[in-house]
C-alpha cells in the first residue's frame, strides 16, 4: 500500500470512514472473483454504499479469474474460494485474509427426492464423477439409502468448466477421501474431468441440474437454497461416520476446530474438518489484495468495506447461511492489516534506509 493508504488504515475505523466521506466522491473500487461469496457480498455492498455512500462493485466471475485480474492490478480486490500459498503471495507482492465461511453441496434433479433426504459417502461422490458409477440404481448407492426409492436411470454428472474455487473444495475434498480420485484427478480450480456436463459458475451448474431429470452436480449452500423447486441438496458422511445436513450449524461446526493462528497468510482448507457434527465440504472465501497499492483511496475503501462486512455484517450472512468469522479471527485479520502498515512505514521511512 501507499504511503497515503498506510495514513488512512492507521487510524482509527470511525476516522479513517469520515475522511474518506469528505473527500471529493472516490472512483467506484472494484472487485471480482468468487462465485461462492457472491449471495451475500451483493447485500454487504447495498447495505455499506447505504451507511457510507460508498460504491464497491462486485464480479461473480469465478476464483480463477478473481485471481488473475488481482494479479494484473485489473481489480482492487480478488476473491477466491482457494487460498493461495504464502509464498505465491509473497512473490506476487499480495495480502489474503479469510472473509466468510460456507460449503459446498451435492444437489440432485430425482423425482420424488426432497432436499436432505438422499446420503452420499465421499466415496460416492468421488466414484460418481469418476464415471464408476453411472445408475441412481447402483447397489452402492442404495446401501447407504436403503428406505429411498431410486430410479433405475443414469447419472447425469454435471460440473463447473470455469476456473472455479467451489470447484477446488470439492476436488480437495475428493483427493481427500479418495485415493483413486487423487491419482487420477486430484485438485485446483480447474481439474480434468472423466465424465459429465459443464456449467458456467455456480447459476450455470444450478441450471443444468435443474433441467436435466437423474443428474448431479455441486454447489454453494445458498445457491441450492434457491433453487429448491427442482432440485435438493443431500446429506453426507463426514470423518466421524455420520451423515450431515448441511446448514450454518454444520459449517459451524467444521469451522470450530480451525487452527488460524498457525495457518501463515491465513493459508487453511476446511474440507474434512474433524468433529461428529461437522459439515465434510465447508468452504472459505478469502480476499487478495495488493500490498502496495496505486490506487491508494479506492484500497483505502476496499479495507474499510471489508472491516465494515466482518464487523457489521453479520446479519446478512447469517440470512444466507454462511458462517460469520469468530469475532478472534476477526481481530486476526486487522491486526494483520495493521502489522503490513507498519512494516511498510517502517521500510518507507527516512531511518530504515540508513
Amino acid at each position: 500500500m501507499t504511503k497515503h493508504l498506510g495514513k488512512y488504515l492507521g487510524l482509527p475505523i470511525i476516522i479513517t470512514a469520515l475522511i474518506l466521506a469528505t473527500q471529493t466522491v472516490a472512483a467506484e473500487t472494484r472487485g471480482a472473483g468468487s462465485t461462492f461469496v457472491s449471495p451475500v457480498m451483493a447485500k454487504w455492498i447495498d447495505a455499506y454504499k447505504a451507511k457510507t455512500g460508498n460504491v464497491v462493485s462486485y464480479q461473480p466471475i469465478g476464483s480463477s479469474n478473481g485471481i488473475n485480474l488481482i494479479k494484473k492490478a485489473a481489480v482492487d480486490f480478488g476473491t477466491s474460494d482457494m487460498p493461495l500459498d504464502p509464498k505465491e503471495l509473497q512473490k506476487l507482492g499480495l495480502m489474503q485474509f479469510p472473509i466468510v465461511i460456507g460449503g459446498v453441496v451435492p444437489v440432485v434433479n430425482i423425482e420424488g427426492v426432497k432436499p436432505g433426504q438422499i446420503r452420499f459417502t465421499g466415496r460416492l461422490l468421488a466414484d460418481i464423477y469418476l464415471g464408476n458409477i453411472k445408475s441412481w440404481s447402483d447397489p452402492a448407492i442404495r446401501a447407504v439409502n436403503p428406505d429411498l426409492k431410486l430410479p433405475n436411470t443414469p447419472i447425469t454428472v454435471v460440473h463447473r468448466i470455469d476456473g472455479s474455487g467451489t470447484t477446488f473444495n470439492w476436488s480437495n475434498y475428493l483427493s481427500k477421501v479418495s485415493s483413486q480420485w487423487k491419482a487420477m484427478v486430484g485438485e485446483g480450480t480447474f481439474v480434468e474431468w472423466p465424465v459429465g456436463l459443464g456449467g458456467k459458475g455456480n447459476d450455470g451448474v444450478a441450471s443444468l441440474v435443474g433441467m436435466i431429470p437423474g443428474s448431479i452436480g455441486y454447489l454453494e449452500y445458498a445457491y441450492a437454497l434457491q433453487r429448491l423447486d427442482k432440485i435438493s441438496f443431500a446429506m453426507v458422511q463426514n470423518g466421524a461416520g455420520n451423515f450431515v445436513v448441511p446448514d450454518a450449524a454444520s459449517f459451524q461446526a467444521a469451522a470450530a476446530g480451525a487452527d488460524w493462528k498457525a495457518a501463515k497468510d491465513f493459508c487453511l482448507v476446511l474440507a474434512d474438518a474433524p468433529g461428529d457434527d461437522a459439515y465434510p465440504i465447508t468452504a472459505t472465501t478469502f480476499v487478495l489484495m495488493p500490498r502496495e497499492s496505486k490506487a491508494a483511496e479506492r484500497a483505502a475503501t476496499a479495507i474499510d468495506f471489508f472491516r465494515w462486512s466482518l464487523e457489521s455484517g453479520r446479519s446478512q450472512a447469517e440470512t444466507l447461511n454462511y458462517v460469520p468469522l469468530p469475532p478472534a479471527l476477526v481481530a486476526q485479520i486487522e491486526q494483520s492489516w495493521q502489522q503490513g502498515l507498519e512494516a511498510l512505514t517502517a521500510s518507507a521511512s527516512p531511518a530504515a534506509k540508513h
